[in-house]
């Protein structure tokens, strides 16, 4: 009997070690299980009938299911102008996709005690002390007052953006953006020569929009925790997530700053012009990044660029209970923590806010077209999204690279909702 009990439990051990093992299989030359190839083909269909009528340049998406990659395909221009195909390998500026990759960093430090979720930052980080709430702000010459903060700033409200940190360029508010303006603040990422501790310290300088903790209020609290990471670890914030994410997972073209190798396949930042797809100006930002610059600044906010295959296999992790290619991580616990409501009913709706994700609720999933409950997802600036359906199994990217006017794009929310069709 003893014998017997033994037996089921090492198969159960092997099964369990089996599923944590899935690793981003390539697209299997037979239908895998469980998926309909001719819902796959409609999916093709509806993004290519989007590129034929140019309401995006290019775009490269993804579907996996347990590990096995069903679809994958690159359609239209990585480079309008130049006549550049797009390719399955392409790189792009994946912007607030970084964040969920800072939140990683955070929890396997976390992970191995270095400090509490409800830690102040200012113990870290000590200009974070005596936080202050903007109170009156005069528009004529930028000056302010401001009233003591009844609450320090904590680890978690960096992380779910209930610091009451602003995000200056495009933040909502149109005298932060004055503010941070002034007191030269990056916002999102530079080819001038600034590290984060220099952005950082400015920032905390600055008001807050609110008390820390009263609201949800997008924000430069990653970038922050990208600078935690280096106090914490003693190492730059780029060497960190190469040496304890990247190499180990095998995402061999995710970086802050693209290598020459790489550089070619960095897909342009396009937008519409004279009722044309074309390169984006610099603005606040120059869309040469990650390629030139002093390539000092890793703005854990938004600095990363990747391919969708690399951040398929940053997800698949997720999916897997913190392992990945027999390396693991982070523990179940730690992901179990992170995919909790994290603010209460200052975020909610169709998703909540867990710890670097947005997760869809009952409600999301009776709106349709979200996935299960507990699909978790995000974003980026210029136009990537991906979602992860733990009940299902299934991951979808969809990576494109456009800013500002558009052309009718709605291959965001088709695909999504596509991709849920096609299981059987």
């Amino acid at each position: 009997m003893k014998k017997n009990i033994l037996l089921v439990l090492i198969c159960l051990i092997g099964i369990q070690d089996d599923l944590y093992a899935q690793t981003i299989s390539p697209a299997a030359k037979t239908p895998v299980a469980g998926i309909s190839q001719e819902r796959v083909m409609k999916l093709d269909a509806m993004l290519e009938e989007a590129i034929q009528k140019e309401q995006v340049p290019g775009l490269v998406a993804m579907v996996v299911k347990n590990g096995q990659v069903v679809y994958h395909s690159a359609k239209g221009f990585a480079d309008v102008e130049s006549g550049k195909k797009m390719e399955k390998n392409s790189i792009f500026r994946i912007a607030s996709q970084t964040k969920a990759i800072t939140s990683t960093a955070i929890m396997i430090l976390w992970e191995e005690g270095k400090f509490r979720l409800d830690d102040p930052i200012s113990k870290y980080i000590p200009e974070f002390k005596n936080p202050q709430v903007l109170n009156t702000f005069r528009y004529a010459d930028t000056t302010y007052t401001t009233k003591p903060s009844s609450r320090e700033i904590t680890i978690r409200h960096l992380l779910t953006h209930t610091s009451g940190l602003g995000y200056g360029v495009i933040d909502g508010d149109e005298r932060m953006k004055m503010i941070y303006h002034k007191a030269g603040v990056v916002d999102l990422f530079t080819t001038e020569k600034v590290t984060i501790e220099e952005s950082v310290k400015r920032l905390a300088k600055l008001p807050l929009h609110h008390e820390p903790g009263a609201k949800y209020t997008y924000s430069e609290g990653l970038d922050v925790l990208g600078y935690l990471v280096e106090i914490i670890s003693g190492k730059p914030f780029d060497v960190f997530l190469k040496e304890r994410i990247f190499d180990p997972i095998g995402m061999n073209d995710t970086r802050f700053y693209l290598s020459d190798a790489q550089a070619p396949r960095l897909v342009t930042v396009h937008t519409r012009k004279d009722n044309k797809w074309a390169s984006y100006p610099v603005t606040f930002y120059d869309p040469d990044f990650p390629k030139t610059g002093a390539k000092t600044f890793f703005s854990g906010g938004a600095g990363l660029s990747s391919t969708a295959e690399d951040y398929a296999k940053f997800l698949q992790m997720y999916m897997n209970g913190g392992i990945y290619n027999g390396k693991r991580i982070l523990s179940p616990h730690t992901i179990n923590t992170m995919m909790q409501n994290q603010v209460g009913d200052l975020w909610n709706g169709d998703k909540y806010h867990g710890i670097g994700f947005g997760v869809v609720t009952d409600k999301g999933v009776a709106s349709g077209g979200m996935g299960s409950k507990g699909t978790f997802d995000w974003g980026g600036y210029f136009n990537t999204q991906y979602f992860a359906d733990p009940q299902t199994g299934i991951i979808g990217l969809i990576f494109k690279q456009t800013s500002g006017a558009g052309n009718g794009d709605e291959t965001s929310w088709k695909f999504r909702q596509m991709v849920f069709t096609i299981v059987e």
